[in-house]
């Protein structure tokens, strides 16, 4: 098996071969790549915090593989930077703790299973949202004799996980008697804070601040409350609280059109390389079903990525940059390829760099456009760039791993159990 360059080697070079175990099959052959800029992510949080302030905590997020990006890699670029990191799931967690990340990671909303010890001993902050989790946390706490720190959520009216918030005033009267947790705050999901109309975010905010006043009045101190995501931290001041959690944003999108925050740099660049040209005659069917004909003589490139690699295959009147032109995507997407109407770019040909989402000279396909040629949103299309693609990393600007929780910074952090 060969060993060449991304770019293909060049007519008449001698081939090296590389032994097998030397080879690595997601980054060695194949072309296709996603480039991730985490100074990039480190300049978006920065223009986040500008804009909720210097008092409010900034926990970055970084469930789902850091919403495709790489968990790791983006954890420790952010790790210098934030107060806390978060996640959706337990393992999403324990990865970040065996790749070294030091810095309090909150679990805003995972299944726990049997493993709520396994949370604790890791130095997971866990986020509560059921009456058995809270009674098992408490048990694990007591067995490693160490009072441990949870946060409740709570629902707002996204009925999807939390405590109801006509049961907030027994819920607290609940975990005041248990003396192996520590309530370290409360919180909740908005779901609407990117339509254009606020009214369902401010009812919930509103009941939300309810149940702050009953944990105030129950004499909770101290407490670190988070409500905001990208949308609601940068729309709604009220929301911002003690600490928000920041997602979509740090990776330089936002949800929707009603929600803007200028200067966000994105932060991933999706290229591949033409792996073959073929000429048409006029009337020739493109991919499965035929659904296009080639209406003259035309040139049409196959690129090697398709759905499998996380390339939609619903998409409609899609585009891709080759040499710097705009070129429609033609027929439908393959499993491992697809197929893209070259006719008028002259001279495109095997080898040429394919920009999928990104810049390339003047133009740019942004992965809201991809997103819209979908029938989607932009969070689908980043989270599901598969793992078969690799992932290049540009450095990151700051490379400390000291993170303000670790270092005493003023905003709070989400759980006073400190690092060992």
């Amino acid at each position: 098996m060969a060993s060449h360059p991304r770019g293909g080697a060049p007519p008449g070079a001698t081939e090296t071969l590389a032994p097998l175990s030397e080879l690595d099959i997601r980054t060695s052959i194949r072309p296709t790549l996603a480039e991730i800029d985490l100074g990039a992510i480190q300049r978006n949080f920065e223009r986040v915090q500008h804009v909720v302030g210097s008092r409010v905590a900034m926990w970055g997020v970084v469930k789902a593989d850091a919403y495709g990006h790489g968990a790791v890699p983006v954890a420790r670029a952010l790790e210098p930077l934030c107060h806390a990191l978060a996640v959706s799931l337990v393992e999403e967690g324990l990865e970040l703790r065996a790749a070294g990340v030091r810095a309090p990671i909150v679990v805003l909303g995972a299944y726990y299973g049997a493993h709520h010890a396994d949370v604790l001993a890791h130095r997971l902050t866990p986020v509560v949202y059921e009456h058995g989790d809270l009674e098992r946390f408490a048990t694990a706490a007591a067995r490693r004799g160490r009072r441990a720190d949870v946060h409740l959520k709570i629902d707002t009216g996204m009925s999807r996980l939390g405590f109801s918030t006509e049961t907030v005033p027994r819920l607290l009267e609940r975990m005041a008697a248990l003396p192996s947790l520590r309530l370290a705050g409360l919180c909740t999901h908005f779901a609407s804070a990117d339509l254009p109309d606020g009214t369902l975010t401010r009812e919930a905010l509103a009941r939300f601040e309810l149940c702050l006043a009953s944990a105030r009045a129950a004499g909770f101190e101290g407490l670190v409350n988070h409500a905001a995501n990208s949308a609601a931290a940068v729309r709604f001041p009220d929301a911002r609280l003690d600490a928000v959690r920041p997602g979509l944003a740090l990776y330089g999108a936002m949800p929707s059109s009603h929600v803007a925050l200028a200067a966000l740099e994105p932060a991933l660049r999706l290229t591949t390389r033409i792996m073959s040209v073929h000429d048409l005659a006029p009337g020739a069917t493109v991919s499965y079903g035929g659904l296009w004909r080639a209406s003259r003589p035309s040139r049409v490139a196959t690129l090697p990525i398709g759905y499998a690699d996380g390339y939609p295959r619903h998409v409609r009147d899609a585009r891709v940059l080759v040499r710097g032109a705009r070129v429609p995507i033609v027929g439908a997407v393959c499993m491992d390829m697809l197929m893209v109407d070259v006719t008028d770019v002259p001279g495109a040909r095997d080898g040429d760099l394919v920009t999928l989402v990104g810049a390339d000279g003047r133009d740019e396909i942004t992965v809201d456009d991809l997103a819209r040629w979908a029938g989607t949103v932009s969070y689908e299309i980043l989270c599901g760039i598969s793992k078969r693609v690799p992932r290049a990393l540009k450095d990151a600007a700051v490379t400390s791993a000291t993170s303000p929780a670790l270092a005493g910074g003023r905003a709070p952090s989400p759980s006073t159990n400190p690092p060992r």
